[in-house]
């Protein structure tokens, strides 16, 4: 995971979260977050640059909706993230 940008990791994690991960749900749920629009040539790009490193899964919910999951080295990836993570970051116990 250390070779993807801050935003796509963000998409990893928001994926991992939803029930059913589409374009607009994942979209609506950063633009929450990051509390500013976040427009299609950025989201969707990065998606497709997800599912080429083999990160996530995409498939066709409808004509219009395009449907995301992450695939075991998906999975893999933000639990060795959550594991770095937690041996750099002290809780202040």
């Amino acid at each position: 995971m250390y070779d993807l940008t801050g935003f796509q990791r963000d998409l990893l994690y928001v994926i991992a979260g939803l029930d059913e991960p589409h374009g607009l749900a994942i979209k609506d749920e950063l633009e929450d977050y990051y509390q500013k629009e976040i427009h299609h040539g950025r989201l969707y790009p990065n998606l497709d640059t997800l599912v080429e490193k083999g990160l996530v899964e995409k498939s066709q919910k409808d004509r219009r909706t395009n449907a995301y999951e992450l695939t075991r080295r998906g999975e893999r990836e933000i639990d060795a993230r959550i594991e770095w993570e937690a041996t750099h970051i002290e809780h202040g116990e």
